[in-house]
């Protein structure tokens, strides 16, 4: 009996890891500061140009 329920147990925290990874993603993708400050820059510029036209 203990040998089964162990074999289950491995079972079923294969199954939980194969899932979880299938399973979509709710945080956003990590941006860098360097890319953020690259970002802010641009529409910063963009909105500095469409305010002059």
């Amino acid at each position: 009996m203990n040998r089964q329920k162990k074999l289950k147990q491995l079972f079923k925290a294969k199954a939980k890891k194969a899932s979880a990874k299938l399973a979509p993603k709710s945080k956003p993708k990590y941006i860098c500061k360097a890319d953020r400050l690259k970002l802010a820059a641009e529409t910063t510029d963009e909105s500095t140009i469409a305010s002059e036209s």
